[in-house]
């Protein structure tokens, strides 16, 4: 990657990291399009090829910024000290829903990622797809799950809350209603929800 792509205007920058993001998200690696890419972006392929060579380069450089824009979202958002399952839940969809306010399409980039078996590519995300699930496992490691109620597998329901997140969020993109600010607040709603089923009010 041209490292001179950073001395662009930031609102160029995020442009063009925006359409990426978007087009493989929606379409995988396989089936993306730089012309779809330059299109969504609004700038020629010959300055999206001078900064990123090609398709893997482009694939290459939006992967690696997610994975380290959304660690730092975790990292800096979800608080150290706090060991309360439902806080802990809660801070990390903060976290998520932060960054799609600049990124929309981040998340579900990273997730799509998950699934993508080309070679070219798992050499790509190597070690450090590992990154992000270290920075997320490091987080749970904290929840002290014995303060929930006997029976409750903290886990599970753990997961549950990850699914019901996951597809809200993919509910709005359905439908073209994505808005962060909107989708946060019914996951946290949820959350509570779950929260006070468990009286953990």
């Amino acid at each position: 990657m041209n490292g001179k792509f950073f001395d662009l205007k930031k609102e160029k920058q995020d442009r063009m990291i925006n359409a990426a993001l978007k087009i493989f998200a929606i379409n995988g690696y396989k089936h993306a399009s730089t012309d779809d890419i330059v299109k969504e972006a609004g700038i020629s392929k010959g300055l999206l090829f001078h900064y990123f060579v090609n398709k893997l380069g482009v694939y290459r450089f939006v992967y690696d910024y997610s994975v380290r824009y959304m660690s730092l979202e975790l990292t800096t958002r979800v608080s150290t000290r706090e060991t309360s399952f439902f806080e802990i839940m809660k801070q990390t969809q903060e976290a998520r829903m932060n960054a799609a306010r600049g990124y929309p399409y981040m998340h579900r980039f990273l997730d799509r990622s998950r699934s993508e078996n080309l070679s070219e590519l798992l050499m790509v995300i190597g070690e450090k797809s590992e990154i992000l699930e270290n920075t997320y496992q490091s987080i749970y490691d904290r929840i002290d799950y014995t303060t929930l109620p006997a029976g409750v597998d903290g886990r599970k329901l753990q997961k549950l809350i990850l699914h019901a997140a996951d597809g809200l969020i993919m509910e709005h993109f359905a439908d073209h209603s994505f808005q962060a600010d909107m989708v946060l607040e019914e996951i946290l709603q949820e959350i509570d929800m779950i929260q006070k089923m468990t009286g953990q009010v």
